[in-house]
């Protein structure tokens, strides 16, 4: 038996909700950058923070991130890892490392930049966006 889960806090980079042909109709996938940060104290006592950054691909929480999830956004996120190779144009195999979410929440109001629309819609906090996972 093995285990492969990941559980993260942190926030959204930039987010791309991508529309897809499927056998069963249109499907949509969100894949966004997401941020976790962690501090430590070094030698000198002076706070240090360490930020990795992470891609999300979430096949089943697509239209409600679109709707929900922007720069910004702290989230909740449960899921998997997945790595992906491919070759590039120039024949060279590439490879990517992934988290395939699972679960998804929203954890709080993002802070409104001035230059972005008031009327985008904000989700309440706390609110879950899992959904159950199609096999």
């Amino acid at each position: 038996m093995s285990i492969n889960k990941v559980m993260l806090i942190g926030h959204v980079g930039q987010i791309e909700i991508k529309a897809f042909d499927g056998q069963n109709g249109p499907r949509k996938c969100a894949t966004f950058s997401f941020a976790t940060t962690e501090g430590y104290r070094d030698r000198n006592g002076e706070i240090v923070n360490n930020t990795e950054w992470h891609n999300i691909v979430s096949w089943n929480h697509a239209e409600l991130c679109g709707k929900y999830v922007q720069k910004g956004s702290q989230l909740y996120i449960e899921g998997k890892l997945r790595t992906r190779s491919w070759e590039d144009k120039d024949g060279n195999k590439r490879y990517v490392t992934e988290i395939l979410a699972e679960k998804i929440e929203l954890l709080g109001k993002r802070e409104s930049q001035p230059s972005e629309s008031k009327s985008q819609p904000q989700a309440p906090a706390q609110q879950p966006l899992d959904l159950p996972i199609k096999a």
